[in-house]
C-alpha cells in the first residue's frame, strides 16, 4: 500500500513499522523525518516532485511510503477489549480516519466496519488517521448484526447513535463494556442493526442545528461514554 505525509511517515518510522521503501522529493527538508530514515536504513530515492505529484491524488508533503497491505484483526479480538466502535457502512475515509484518531486518543480497543459497501483502510484514511493503525485493533466483518451478536454474547452494551435518541447526559454508561455504533453518513444506523441497540442516544444540539458530520459525532459520543 502506498501511504505519504510527514505525519504518517513520524509515526510510521518511530513506531519501526514494516515499510517497504521510502521515496522523498528533492530538497526534503524535514530533518527529524531524514534522521529516522537514516537510523531505519530503510531503501530509500531522491526523486523530482513531479514523480511524486504524479504517483498520489492529494498533498504528499514530499514523502511517499510503501508498507505491506493493512492486515485486518480477527473478530476475537473482542474478548480482550472494553469499548469497540462499530461503523455501519461509513462511506468517507476522511471520515473513517479521523474516527481512527479519535479511538486512540480516548482508548477505544476496536473497530468494526463490514467487508460490502464501507470505507475500508486505505492511503486516505492512513493519512488523516496520521498512521495510528498500528495501534488499535480494525476488524473487517461481513455481517454487523451478526458481529452485535457476538458482543453481546461477550458481556457488551450496544450505544446507537440516532437523532431519535435519548440525550446523551439523560443515558447511564456505567457498564463495563461497551460498544458505540456510528451510522452512515446519509442514512444514519440501519433500521436492523438500530433494533440490537440496547440504548439509543444523541447530542444535545442548539440554534436549529439537528445533525453533525460522523466523525465530530464519534469524537464527542466517545469522549463523554468514558467520561460517564
Amino acid at each position: 500500500m502506498l501511504v505519504y505525509g510527514r505525519n504518517v511517515a513520524k509515526e510510521l518510522l518511530e513506531s519501526h513499522s514494516k515499510i517497504e521503501k521510502i521515496i522523498i522529493q528533492n530538497g526534503f527538508s524535514d530533518k527529524e523525518i531524514v534522521d529516522l530514515i537514516y537510523k531505519s536504513s530503510i531503501k530509500c530515492s531522491y526523486v523530482d516532485k513531479k514523480i511524486l505529484d504524479k504517483k498520489v491524488n492529494g498533498n504528499h508533503q514530499g514523502i511517499l511510503l510503501y508498507i505491506p497491505d493493512y492486515k485486518y484483526s480477527d473478530i476475537s479480538c473482542i474478548n480482550s477489549s472494553s469499548f469497540v466502535v462499530v461503523l455501519d457502512h461509513l462511506e468517507d475515509p476522511y471520515n473513517f480516519g479521523a474516527i481512527i484518531r479519535s479511538c486512540v486518543a480516548f482508548g477505544v480497543d476496536t473497530i468494526i466496519i463490514p467487508k460490502d459497501r464501507s470505507v475500508s483502510v486505505n492511503s486516505t484514511v492512513m493519512k488523516v488517521s496520521t498512521g495510528l493503525l498500528n495501534k488499535i485493533n480494525i476488524c473487517l466483518v461481513s455481517n454487523i448484526g451478526y458481529s452485535l451478536d457476538k458482543l453481546k454474547d461477550a458481556g457488551f452494551w450496544i450505544i446507537g447513535a440516532s437523532m431519535n435518541g435519548t440525550l446523551i447526559n439523560e443515558c447511564d454508561f456505567s457498564f463495563e463494556k461497551k460498544c458505540l455504533v456510528i451510522g452512515n453518513e446519509g442514512s444514519g444506523i440501519s433500521s436492523l442493526v438500530l433494533k440490537k441497540c440496547d440504548i439509543i442516544t444523541k447530542i444535545p444540539m442548539e440554534n436549529g442545528v439537528d445533525s453533525l458530520n460522523a466523525s465530530v459525532s464519534a469524537g464527542i459520543l466517545i469522549y463523554e461514554i468514558i467520561r460517564r
